[in-house]
């Protein structure tokens, strides 16, 4: 009897290790046309995990301010993982100075100090009506006149606003926000799991795991 339960637990144990190796792999498989779709023409100068947003977009602004998805999500990715945001400039009548305004935040390395301060302008007060409300904020963001103005100007603000432009261009960007990964996924938003907002932030940051290393 006691051979029996020593054979038992030698052959249970390692059993059960291999139920649990099994449900952790079912549990991160993920399928095209489900969680996420493969692009025809991929882009591989995009970042590789990539998120388009708008100021004037609602549901960005949700994403962003007031569930703090982003922060939530990067916790739950490994430390290399980094998530670039690109600015689109179809979305509001100043669109395009915006975007052109998130290549002065990335340039400045300012892009969560200044965001909260774009959205509420935006969403909230509706205080932005031309580029100089959008350099007052900067200016209250902590940024000199002086260093916002060289920015402004620089080669590498211009040619960082149009990369943010033509990478939504080559990806047939149709809708924000959208995550891009290695410039040829895009994540399906309506095939993650939305029971609750924990859940969400889990299954899209797996998801971007998964297709990172895919």
């Amino acid at each position: 009897m006691k051979n029996s339960k020593q054979r038992y637990k030698k052959v249970c144990f390692p059993f059960i290790i291999s139920l649990l190796f099994i449900k952790s792999a079912f549990a991160l498989s993920f399928y095209e046309g489900k969680e996420y779709i493969c692009i025809d023409k991929p882009d591989y100068s995009a970042p590789n995990v990539l998120e388009f947003f708008s100021f004037y977009c609602q549901h960005c602004y949700l994403f962003d301010e007031v569930y703090k998805m982003n922060s939530r999500i990067t916790k739950l990715l490994p430390n290399h993982i980094k998530v670039t945001k690109y600015h689109v400039n179809y979305l509001g009548p100043l669109s395009k100075q915006l975007t052109k305004a998130w290549a002065v935040a990335m340039i400045l390395g300012i892009e969560d100090k200044i965001s909260p301060l774009i959205f509420y302008a935006v969403q909230q007060t509706k205080s932005i009506h031309n580029q100089y409300d959008i350099r007052e904020l900067f200016l209250k963001a902590g940024v000199s006149a002086q260093e916002y103005d060289s920015a402004w100007n620089s080669l590498a603000v211009k040619s960082l606003q149009k990369k943010q432009e033509n990478t939504a261009t080559n990806l047939k960007l149709v809708g924000v926000p959208s995550f891009f990964i290695n410039g040829k996924y895009i994540i399906k938003n309506e095939g993650l799991d939305m029971t609750s907002t924990e859940v969400y932030i889990t299954d899209l940051s797996n998801v971007i795991k998964f297709l990172i290393n895919k």
